[in-house]
């Protein structure tokens, strides 16, 4: 680095003896010494702002479980499900398979990124195309499109028709040996293609694909090819329907509503003008599927149609960061009842275009807007439905700021009848692509 300056030894010291001067700096590093940070920063100001009142609710089901995985936008898009099939069923509580859904999610992400390592055969393995590729390999998270896209080709099931394993809820080992495997053909797809071509390294792919679709089974079990859907409606009468397919259960009671929903995100960066549609090179799961497409708007076009999906009782599911702010215990999002300033005079909150572009913020998780609460029309806090259990939180229901909720949220799917007619126009219009590591390439895990 030209013209740097180093660390020096004397300024440290200089900057101690200030340190010392100060006694609050004893304190707190005494505080420190056995406290997490964020609860040194913890504020109790605004405990009676942020509590589980909201002028508006959905009437929804008990909280879900993803445990030790990334799938929470599979269990927020099933809960978005199971809402209209319970509707329709007149259920008091149902769940769908998520496990079903992951089966087959990793065994297209397998296909979607060997087929991705093909394409960029003649790269060079440094390449940052192919390195993204590589790095992101066949983790648990997604979107909701890709979730759209598994479940109109494989259908659902009923969560006792596929129940979980030990593998399915603990994903991290089966991912990072798979991972291992799709490196290593990477490098030996190469030689093969220079050596032998092209229809050599095909022959290599379906070897692999064929030992890894063995390795899911065995983890997640055989999924269901008929089954017999039996349940108890809420006035307690018993029902049974035999012989259904996944696809087939899921062509009666969801079919085509799938298609209604769209992706709308908030990209305040300069490279992304509203009212534009996008997609994401090389990020997917279902090749041939699709593509990942998001319609930027406003925030406050964003809250508009999350409230008009809200007002006619029907949940929204949404992507966020949740790695601010979050008291996972209590189930609170709220940057305001943190206080970074006055201890550390650090003010660690940041524009969000800065913060998209520079990579200090992204969405993460996925979860489902249940309620809200207005005064005079306007939002201040949200009522979310977690995929954490019902341990933490009120019964694995948490609760957003409105601050917090417009920083860190990113994108939102909606029934596409909200629309206006010019942004169903834009969302139907030929995207404008993105490189892999756009940040609205990043996965809700």
């Amino acid at each position: 680095m030209k013209n740097a300056e180093a660390v020096k030894v004397e300024s440290l010291l200089k900057q101690k003896e200030k340190y010392l001067q100060d006694k609050s700096n004893t304190i707190l590093r005494h505080a420190l010494s056995q406290t997490v940070i964020s609860q040194v920063a913890r504020t109790q100001d605004r405990v009676s702002e942020i509590d589980f009142s909201f002028s508006k609710e959905v009437k929804t089901m008990s909280a879900t479980d993803q445990k030790r995985s990334g799938r929470c936008w599979i269990f927020a898009a099933t809960n978005v499900l199971r809402e209209i099939i319970a509707k329709k069923l007149g259920l008091k509580e149902f769940e769908l398979s998520q496990s079903y859904i992951a089966f087959y999610d990793k065994l297209e992400k397998i296909n979607f990124e060997l087929e991705g390592i093909i394409d960029l055969l003649d790269r060079d393995h440094d390449d940052r195309t192919l390195t993204w590729l590589l790095d992101s390999a066949i983790g648990d998270g997604g979107q909701w499109d890709m979730f759209a896209e598994l479940v109109k080709k494989y259908g659902v099931v009923p969560k006792n028709v596929f129940p979980e394993t030990f593998q399915s809820s603990n994903t991290h080992v089966m991912s990072t040996l798979v991972d291992t495997e799709l490196r290593k053909f990477a490098g030996k797809a190469k030689e093969l293609n220079k050596t032998k071509g092209l229809a050599a390294v095909r022959e290599e792919k379906n070897k692999l694909y064929a030992k890894i679709v063995n390795l899911f089974y065995s983890s997640y079990g055989l999924p269901p090819e008929k089954f017999d859907f039996e349940y108890v409606d809420k006035d307690g009468n018993y029902h049974l329907e035999k012989d259904f397919t996944p696809k087939s259960f899921f062509d009666k009671y969801v079919g085509e509503e799938v298609n209604d929903f769209v992706s709308i995100i908030n990209a305040p960066t300069v490279d992304k003008p509203y009212g534009k549609t996008y997609t994401i090179d090389y990020l997917g799961n279902v090749v041939g599927g699709k593509p990942i497409t998001h319609l930027n708007v406003t925030m406050d076009r964003m809250i508009e149609l999350i409230l008009s999906q809200l007002n006619d009782d029907e949940i929204v599911w949404f992507g966020s960061d949740v790695s601010y702010y979050g008291d996972r215990e209590k189930g609170v999002w709220d940057d305001k009842s943190y206080d970074y300033q006055t201890p550390f005079e650090l003010d660690f909150s940041a524009d969000k275009a800065l913060a998209l572009d520079y990579g200090i913020s992204t969405m993460n998780h996925a979860m489902c807007i249940v309620g809200v609460n207005l005064q005079n029309g306007v939002p201040t806090k949200w009522k979310i439905e977690n995929s954490w259990g019902s341990e933490n939180g009120k019964k694995g229901f948490y609760i957003m700021s409105d601050t917090w909720f417009k920083q860190y949220t990113y994108q939102a799917v909606v029934h596409k009848k909200y629309l206006t007619d010019e942004e169903k126009k834009a969302y139907e219009a030929e995207p404008i692509h993105l490189a892999p590591w756009d940040p609205f390439g990043s996965l809700a895990d």
